[in-house]
């Protein structure tokens, strides 16, 4: 359904208040709930195809997924959402009031594991493309269950391709991993650098892109792997030692908890605000980038674990100090995206630098953080 035609449309309720379009700015959804306000930014006016599709997002109860699903919705096209909620939530997607598969509904949901081959020709029939977010995302996780991780991140892949390839699904979009690159020195990181993979993580993601370039050359598809660097927003999971380093600092910092840093803090991250990852994938919704197509996706820039700490801990005026301890296995030590591919082929660019990311993610975690619960490391 057209944006235009839901000024006035309750969505649906949180928390016994009703979910309305703000009249008094019709690019903006208001979720209204008890606990927290959600802004649900308009990408209508952005460019983008009005014509309404229906497009598949796994993982789209999660972090990423719930994101583009949002993005999705208010640009007028529909979403069905395949989660297994190991790590969705949802809350993620109540402001769309989700249906079953068929239902018609704008968002259709349909729970299930990536690695059931049958789930996915489910999911995949009547849908007009595929941004594949579902995944095992942690290193340190995938180095203690390396099997789980082949199964979610790359068997699931392949499900899906074939899927997609089955029911005539013409676009697939992946979640690739900056993880690729592994311990290379060189920065910034460039597509065309040879892949280093230095855990069970990075070589399933390294996996997939290697699925997808495959299907594109074979069959009639657009396939194109979006390698992500290091993302942060609203709805990161907090309570989980395998979430992201900004999600631990902030329960940490909000509950007076001592973080660990591992290794000394000079190691340094390309900061992805959500914002400019769901407009990569909606920009490529809308140009299409040549098929088997790898494109890095940053933040424009660098900053040190330490550094991100400091800023985080004076943002919320805290003076705790983090504990240091032993370097994870896995992890890489520096990361920077070159963004010249995604600005040539997606007209890609930062539209949220990270320091104003950390300022809205930072509210939104004081917003809904809840209680103490025990200590992460980061």
């Amino acid at each position: 359904m057209p944006l235009s035609s839901l000024r006035s449309l309750q969505l649906g309720s949180c928390a016994g208040d009703p979910t309305l379009l703000d009249a008094a700015n019709p690019s903006e959804f208001v979720l209204a709930g008890s606990h927290r306000l959600v802004r649900l930014r308009s990408w209508a006016s952005r460019g983008y195809p009005s014509t309404v599709a229906r497009f598949l997002v796994t993982g789209g109860a999660g972090f990423i997924g719930s994101h583009i699903v949002q993005a999705l919705i208010s640009a007028g096209d529909e979403a069905r959402v395949l989660d297994d909620f190991s790590s969705g939530r949802e809350e993620n997607l109540e402001a769309f009031t989700p249906g079953a598969v068929g239902s018609g509904a704008a968002v259709e949901l349909l729970r299930g594991d990536v690695a059931d081959a049958d789930v996915c020709g489910r999911a995949c029939e009547g849908v007009d493309g595929v941004f594949h977010e579902a995944a095992l995302v942690s290193v340190p996780r995938s180095v203690e269950e390396p099997e789980r991780t082949w199964e979610v991140n790359s068997t699931g892949t392949l499900n899906l391709l074939e899927a997609a390839r089955s029911a005539g699904v013409g676009k697939f979009v992946f979640a690739a991993s900056s993880a690729a690159y592994g311990e290379s020195e060189v920065l910034p990181k460039v597509e065309t650098m040879p892949v280093d993979p230095r855990s069970p993580y990075a070589a399933s993601k390294v996996a997939g892109e290697t699925l997808l370039a495959s299907y594109g050359a074979s069959y009639e598809m657009q396939t194109v792997s979006l390698r992500y660097f290091n993302v942060f927003g609203p709805r990161q999971l907090d309570d989980s030692p395998y979430t992201g380093v900004i999600a631990i600092f902030a329960r940490c910092l909000l509950e007076g908890i001592p973080p660990t840093i591992h290794g000394d803090g000079s190691q340094t991250r390309d900061l992805t605000y959500i914002d400019n990852v769901v407009a990569a994938n909606l920009a490529e919704r809308k140009r299409g980038a040549p098929t088997g197509s790898v494109i890095t996706v940053g933040g424009g820039g660098r900053v040190s674990i330490l550094e991100v700490y400091r800023t985080m801990a004076e943002a919320l005026g805290s003076d705790l100090e983090p504990v240091f301890g032993e370097t994870r296995a896995g992890d890489v030590m520096h990361s920077l995206a070159d963004l010249q591919r995604a600005e040539q082929l997606l007209g890609y660019r930062v539209e949220v630098p990270w320091t104003e990311g950390l300022k809205r993610t930072l509210e939104w975690y004081q917003s809904v953080h809840s209680g103490p619960s025990e200590p992460s490391d980061a």
